[in-house]
């Protein structure tokens, strides 16, 4: 528990830039205007979280999307995008995620899963305020890039105040606490509200930031539950290597994608060179994207985009 709060500490004071929104665009922060999933601005080499080094491998492997992934198609089918309840007995409190149900959604079909997690300063609404993820997925599914699933983007914050309120590191704990949530509370009330494969193959895991950490710790370590995962710049709440893949070749052996990414001016990119470096060494497949940005939205929802598109093919 230490050792996270110390992460969550060092991954805070490396967050927080102008977003150029208002406070109640961006929720439970502590100055108007700042949003804690950002690195300050006007730091060079890495700035916030330490200079960037990179390596051989640090390339793009996948082009910046066209311009208009997430801008609102007429004349297309649109996905339903809606706030739920759930009882979390984890939490011992009654907690909220955001679903998205594809385009002509029925009882009929049984659909695949994937579990967005949010960053450090967020909470179920941040992808949306991000990334507007209810358009991108309409319009990948129209262009048949996308395989129609359901998306739920929980609250990785397990606590009965779940806000983003004040110091946003005093909840840090918290998120370590979401594993239990998310396996014992979130997923069953998805299984037993919506239509959808239950085994591993149809599940993914993915997120952004802290909510990366969670998705490689929870996601790499429940191989039973989880064939697919993603970290997008993921934050220093993420695992060493060795405790998240302790057995490579049950790894290669179970995992359908494993996808990490960071911008190549993030300065938390050795979080994930660390990983990307061991898998490498271990011949552990995966993908690894390092595009221009730095942690902010713009990489999330790039990566966001490419990863949904292979899932579950």
């Amino acid at each position: 528990m230490k050792k996270l709060i110390l992460l969550a500490t060092l991954c805070a004071l490396q967050f927080a830039s102008v977003s150029g929104q208002s406070p109640e665009q961006n929720p439970g922060q502590n100055n108007p205007g700042q949003n804690p999933e950002q690195p300050r601005q006007g730091r060079r080499g890495g700035g916030f979280g330490g200079p960037v080094q990179l390596g051989p491998d640090d390339k793009q492997t996948y082009p910046d999307p066209p311009v208009g992934i997430v801008e609102k198609r007429e004349g297309i089918q649109h996905g339903k995008l809606e706030m739920i309840d759930y009882e979390s007995k984890t939490v011992g409190t009654i907690r909220k995620m955001n679903v998205y149900t594809p385009p002509g959604y029925t009882s009929e079909k049984k659909y695949p899963v994937l579990y967005l997690l949010h960053g450090i300063g967020g909470d179920e609404t941040e992808w949306q305020r991000f990334a507007t993820p209810d358009v991108l997925f309409d319009n990948l599914i129209a262009d048949g890039k996308m395989v129609p699933m359901i998306v739920v983007m929980p609250n990785g914050r397990a606590q009965k105040n779940d806000r983003a309120e004040g110091n946003v590191m005093a909840s840090a704990p918290a998120f370590a606490v979401f594993e239990k949530d998310l396996l014992d509370d979130v997923i069953p009330a998805i299984e037993s509200r919506y239509s959808v494969q239950s085994d591993r193959e149809h599940r993914a895991l993915a997120g952004l930031s802290m909510g990366g950490g969670q998705s490689l710790n929870f996601g790499l370590t429940h191989l039973d539950k989880f064939a697919w995962v993603g970290g997008f710049s993921s934050a220093p709440n993420t695992k060493a290597p060795e405790e998240l893949v302790p057995d490579p070749a049950m790894a290669k052996e179970q995992l359908k994608l494993l996808w990490l990414s960071c911008g190549n001016k993030d300065g938390l990119i050795r979080i994930s060179q660390r990983l990307q470096r061991y898998l490498k060494e271990n011949d552990v497949p995966h993908l690894w994207n390092v595009d221009s940005h730095g942690h902010d939205p713009n990489h999330w929802r790039n990566n966001l985009y490419h990863f949904v598109q292979l899932l579950f093919m």
